[in-house]
């Protein structure tokens, strides 16, 4: 199709005023406009807006009788109420009222009253009426100057108007208009001589080829499309930090370069994380909906600018598949088009169900540079124990340095296993949020999912078995990263600057429904936003929501909060966990776990925590693997090998980071989100919930209605849908000749203009 529309090539000539019209009056052509400008606002499909309990949008509204009158009779337009208030010089009975200052005209009210006469015919509105392809209309004369068919239809209107084609343009004009129309750039002047002086009877053809298959083809088109998506490096409101989207840009350029069919151009964009199997490339393009601009100013509600982000997509969905102003039901049932106010919110609800995650996005090159990095890292810490110092003294061989390293590592596991911990993982029998939605992974984690608010409270419900019979001393907290949060985790902002992080504010227990105290606290790693004061681990347990923990600044990585009981404590019966995270931003935990110590004056620390496991456990009693792994980790630690270590940290600051991109994913079926019409589209009057679903107005063109995005995505580019093709071509159209067919291109509504070439239009959109 793209191709399709980048060869219009002609040349069109300006239209004369159409002389009187002999034919009948056409209610779609000449009246429905008419009375959607002068009568809709207050007789139209809006039931709230609705006066005097007249619609004259319809047949049955127009005709139907009150106090013994009707607004129109049709075939008898004297005997109509209509004619006889639009043409009253009583200030009180006249239509529209003189103070609307919108009066119709004398030959709009004899236009009027034509229509009634010949029957006042009520036929739907053009663009709702699916097009069907018609003939290229056969000429009177001049039949050797059409090339294709669109000439004849041009020539054909044309000849109404007793017009004739412009004189043929010379080469040079030629090209020009070539470049510029196709890649968006004027030829050079060789490239403009070398096509006049060509003499191929191909030539033009060949330029044409040549230009489509360049790389400029699809910036050129992109460009258009991309103003479409509201496409964006900065996230827009007070802040307007950039952000990374890039990686949707370049996957509209390479659609538009590889031809790919507009169907699945659309699919792919508005639901290309749904497909099965779902590609990298698939995902990157629902980035078409993620160009909403998102706030990051401190305090805001993100569910309310959440909510904004979906009035826009429903805005921009209806506008760039259906030509139609769908956003004016946002606040109230359209006053022109039949789009409810319900309408508006069952659109969204197909829409709604969708989370914003960013996506890693794996270039095969950056691949490839990552794995020989990855590589060589590998040798170097596979090498690492043949470089452990020698003992002073010993002679430098292999059999001392390993002597020495061995000596080393039992000293050290000696100092360690003396410190280790042995922590015992609780598991939640239950648990309870505001909003998010918790659920417990295999390894004991509790994974946190769904909408967040910037004041989260998580409520954590154990009951303990035998194992708890010895007194308990302190809680763990372990923060754990997860590629599928923001920046990695632990945490769930996702403003720039702080994507990853989490702020705790309070902690608090309850044994068998009595609070327990903390004594004190450590962490292993500390770091608040600025102005936050103090770091200390105490911050959790001080009643000061105010303070807290977090470990902003290192995203991506486990960290570790350990809280020692004021008493040792033997936790038998209902043991209660609440976590509470508030902060001028998102600021719950995405993947954390609870443990439970035995030992006194436990502390945290930043041994990994499989190795800790380990150093708990006697060494006598390890496999040979891991003994392997502890020796590893203490050839990452020991300070006799930090010289050793340093072209490893240089390797690994080479080591490119995966860029990323924002994109949509449909949310698990275990958790949908609920749509509601909000009472004058404000987020606060939120009333009843509504179902998934397409305008009324489109029903009765299949035989179910689409129940999720992919489903709206294929019925929006199926014949189901009567506006989209002609809304694309006519997109295209204007691009290329500086006005549509419909000169209306963003309104193909009740109150847009007639298509100055009807039968083109369709022939086009068919």
């Amino acid at each position: 199709m793209w191709r399709f529309i980048s060869r219009l090539t002609i040349v069109i000539g300006v239209l004369a005023p159409a002389p009187a019209r002999a034919e009948p009056v056409s209610f779609s052509r000449d009246i429905r406009p008419l009375l959607a400008s002068k009568c809709f606002a207050c007789h139209g499909p809006d039931d709230k807006a609705r006066q005097g309990e007249l619609r004259l949008d319809t047949l049955a509204g127009a005709t139907a009788k009150r106090d013994r009158r009707q607004a129109i009779v049709p075939g008898r337009s004297v005997l109509s109420e209509l004619m006889r208030r639009i043409g009253s010089s009583d200030p009180e009975m006249r239509m529209p009222p003189p103070n609307a200052g919108n009066a119709l005209s004398q030959t709009e009210q004899e236009l009027l009253e034509r229509w009634i006469d010949e029957g006042a015919d009520y036929q739907g509105h053009w663009a709702f009426v699916s097009p069907k392809r018609p003939v290229p209309p056969r000429l009177k004369e001049q039949a050797g100057w059409p090339r294709n068919p669109i000439d004849h239809f041009v020539l054909a209107r044309m000849q109404q108007h007793r017009l004739r084609p412009a004189e043929r343009a010379d080469r040079y004009t030629l090209v020009r208009r070539l470049y510029l129309d196709l890649i968006g750039l004027p030829p050079t002047p060789a490239e403009a001589d070398a096509f006049v002086q060509d003499r191929d009877p191909e030539a033009y053809a060949n330029l044409v080829d040549r230009l489509l298959s360049s790389q400029h083809y699809g910036e050129r088109w992109a460009r258009r499309w991309l103003d479409l998506a509201r496409y964006s490096d900065t996230n827009g409101y007070e802040k307007d930090r950039p952000r990374s989207i890039w990686p949707y840009r370049d996957w509209v350029i390479k659609a538009l370069n590889d031809d790919m069919p507009f169907k699945q151009f659309s699919i792919e964009q508005l639901a290309g994380d749904m497909l099965p199997q779902a590609t990298e490339s698939q995902r990157v393009a629902t980035g078409f909906h993620r160009n909403t601009m998102i706030n990051e100013e401190g305090g805001i509600d993100p569910l309310e600018y959440r909510f904004y982000a979906m009035v826009d997509r429903v805005a921009t969905t209806g506008l760039v598949w259906m030509g139609l102003t769908v956003g004016c039901a946002q606040c109230h049932s359209h006053k022109y088009d039949p789009i409810s106010h319900t309408d508006y919110y069952r659109l969204m609800a197909l829409m709604d169900n969708a989370e914003e995650p960013d996506l890693k996005v794996k270039p095969v090159e950056m691949q490839t540079r990552r794995r020989q990095l990855e590589l060589q890292i590998m040798k170097l810490e596979a090498g690492l124990a043949e470089q452990f110092p020698q003992r002073n003294g010993d002679d430098p061989t292999p059999k001392n340095r390993r002597s020495h390293l061995e000596e080393k590592f039992v000293g050290w596991l000696t100092k360690v296993q003396k410190e280790a911990v042995a922590w015992s993982v609780i598991l939640p029998v239950e648990l309870k949020t505001n909003l998010p939605k918790l659920e417990v992974l295999e390894d004991g984690s509790i994974f946190s999912r769904g909408d967040v608010t910037k004041r989260d409270v998580f409520k954590l419900r154990f009951d303990l078995d035998d194992r708890f019979k010895e007194p308990v001393t302190a809680l763990r907290l372990e923060v754990m990263p997860d590629d599928r949060l923001p920046a990695g985790g632990p945490g769930r902002a996702f403003y720039e600057g702080r994507k990853g992080d989490f702020f705790l504010s309070e902690l608090q227990v309850q044994l068998n429904g009595k609070p327990l105290a903390f004594s004190e606290g450590s962490r292993s790693y500390g770091k608040l936003s600025v102005g936050s004061g103090s770091t200390d681990a105490k911050n959790v347990f001080d009643g000061d929501g105010s303070t807290g923990w977090s470990t902003s600044e290192r995203p991506g990585q486990p960290h570790q909060l350990v809280l020692n009981f004021s008493q040792p404590t033997v936790l038998q019966g209902k043991f209660e966990v609440e976590m509470l995270f508030e902060r001028h931003f998102v600021a719950s935990l995405g993947r954390f776990r609870l443990s439970a110590a035995f030992q006194a004056g436990v502390k945290a620390n930043e041994q990994p925590v499989a190795i800790e496991r380990l150093l708990a456990v006697a060494a006598v009693n390890w496999t040979a693997g891991e003994r392997a792994q502890v020796k590893k980790y203490y050839l990452s630690v020991a300070p006799e090998l930090a010289a050793a270590r340093k072209p490893m940290d240089q390797l690994r600051n080479q080591v490119p980071a995966w860029p990323t991109t924002l994109v949509l994913q449909e949310r698990a079926a275990d958790n949908p989100r609920q749509t509601f019409r909000h009472h004058r589209g404000e987020y606060l009057s939120r009333r009843e919930k509504v179902s998934a679903g397409i305008p009324s107005v489109f029903n009765n063109r299949q035989a179910g209605q689409p129940k999720n995005r992919l489903e709206l995505a294929r019925w929006l580019v199926s014949d189901a849908n009567p506006l989209v093709g002609r809304v694309v071509v006519n997109r295209a159209w204007r691009t290329l000749f500086g006005a549509g067919l419909v000169r209306s291109s963003g309104d193909f509504g009740t109150q847009s203009a007639s298509a100055t070439h009807p039968q083109l239009l369709d022939w086009l959109a068919t």
